[in-house]
């Protein structure tokens, strides 16, 4: 795929870490001049910066802000598309879980939940489109959705609807950006070897899970990323509106 995404511009939320730094790095690897988004974590950026160089990507850029908060959103995407001439790509990573059932849930925790998951994907795309409706074909949106926003979880009632509102924006979104060649996809992960999975799957419960998965093992960062630098590039440009699911058959 290297050099299939040369010339365009990709943005990746919360990129500093796990799912989000593997696709950050292979979108570099194809090509792509990558702007990786964070909120905290100065020095697990910088390594991402450092996996994109050393995959051959153009010079990649960070940028720290909490894509929740819509100001900071709205004036980081405008000072990227003027600093780098373009933004093409977006893809919808930054995430939070706070796990908990829900007669226990509280009200702070179901509102970041749904600030960061589906209020954070909506600033930075409606932030972006204006970029993307310039790009035309080669505009593409990738949310990374979770199987879990598809078949529930118990204790993750705030996670379910944040996902499961993420692929009701990528539905409706491909139908109003199909007129100018721009796609919206969504990737649905399984469960996949993160720091953010290993948090809230542990010792049983995570045996337990790995027998529910007709292949037997949790995926891999890698394994979503390379199908979001699929739908990227030049290759996808006839699939849109879709939810791709990576997960092992858990859910078919």
């Amino acid at each position: 795929m290297s050099g299939e995404l040369a010339g365009r511009v990709a943005l990746v939320t919360g990129a500093s870490r796990g799912i989000g730094r593997a696709i950050a790095t292979e979108l570099g690897r194809a090509g792509a001049r990558v702007v990786v988004n964070y909120t905290a974590n100065e020095a697990a950026a910088s390594e991402t910066l450092a996996l994109i160089a050393a995959a051959g990507g153009p010079e990649p850029l960070a940028r720290r802000w909490d894509v929740s908060d819509e100001a900071a959103t709205n004036a980081a995407i405008k000072e990227i598309a003027d600093g780098c001439g373009a933004l093409d790509i977006v893809v919808n990573n930054a995430g939070i879980a706070i796990d908990g059932l829900l007669l226990r849930l509280k009200d702070e925790d179901w509102q970041r939940t749904l600030a960061v998951n589906l209020t954070g994907a909506l600033n930075v795309t409606r932030a972006a489109s204006r970029y993307l409706l310039k790009a035309r074909d080669k505009g593409r949106i990738v949310n990374i959705t979770s199987v879990v926003g598809e078949q529930g979880n118990g204790g993750q009632t705030a996670y379910a609807a944040a996902k499961a509102g993420l692929i009701g924006i990528t539905k409706s979104l491909a139908r109003e950006l199909a007129s100018r060649g721009i796609t919206v996809n969504a990737v649905s992960p399984g469960f996949i070897d993160t720091d953010m999975t290993a948090a809230h799957v542990q010792g049983e419960v995570k045996d337990k899970l790995l027998a529910q998965i007709p292949l037997g093992r949790m995926g891999t960062a890698d394994e979503i990323a390379h199908l979001t630098a699929f739908l990227c590039g030049p290759r996808a440009a006839y699939i849109t509106g879709q939810v791709l699911r990576v997960n092992g058959g858990l859910l078919m």
